[in-house]
């Protein structure tokens, strides 16, 4: 069993974990049915994994055993973004930037969009430690996960954006800018 389908079955075997990843993490491993069917152009299999409280859908990719399986998020909106290059990799950045990390280009700093998640979960850090413990993590720095976001969304397309017909029309647009 590879690295990320080992800490997916971690994710489905814990209670706490399942519910601290829904919210705050908005990673909610019950919303598995994604908006659309989609495939990537590099042809590697596109697992729902979680879906999140905007009707977006994180999906691994690849088959169990692969050397890579990378996760790949799809929002409703027709964006997409490659977030991580295994799940134990996305997870720290759900772990360590729970729901804003989709706004890291809103011209807000990590600190502006951690401290509006903090208004309503005061207890967050003691929450991000005891998830990070039960996942077997260990999260790096909030500006570290966001610089390693925005280099692993920068190679997104073209193999990694998701599209909904066979012709390839229907594609999904980069979720993150230069």
């Amino acid at each position: 069993m590879d690295a990320s389908e080992a800490l997916l079955t971690r994710i489905e075997n814990d209670p706490v974990v399942i519910q601290r990843l829904a919210w705050p993490g908005d990673f909610d491993i019950t919303r598995r049915d994604p908006v659309e069917d989609v495939r990537l152009p590099s042809g590697l299999a596109m697992r729902p994994i979680a879906g999140d409280g905007a009707g977006g859908t994180f999906f691994l990719c690849g088959e169990s055993g692969d050397a890579e399986r990378p996760v790949v998020y799809a929002d409703s909106e027709g964006q997409a973004a490659l977030i991580g290059a295994d799940l134990p990799e996305a997870m720290e950045l759900i772990v360590s930037c729970p729901v804003w990390w989709h706004d890291v280009d809103s011209g807000c700093s990590p600190e502006e969009l951690e401290a509006e998640v903090r208004e309503d979960y005061p207890d967050l850090d003691r929450q991000r430690e005891e998830l990070a413990a039960a996942l077997g993590l260990t999260l790096p720095p909030a500006e570290e996960v966001v610089a390693r976001l925005r280099a692993t969304a920068a190679r997104t397309a073209p193999d990694f954006l998701p599209y909904v017909d066979d012709d390839g029309h229907g594609s999904y647009e980069p979720m993150f800018g230069p």
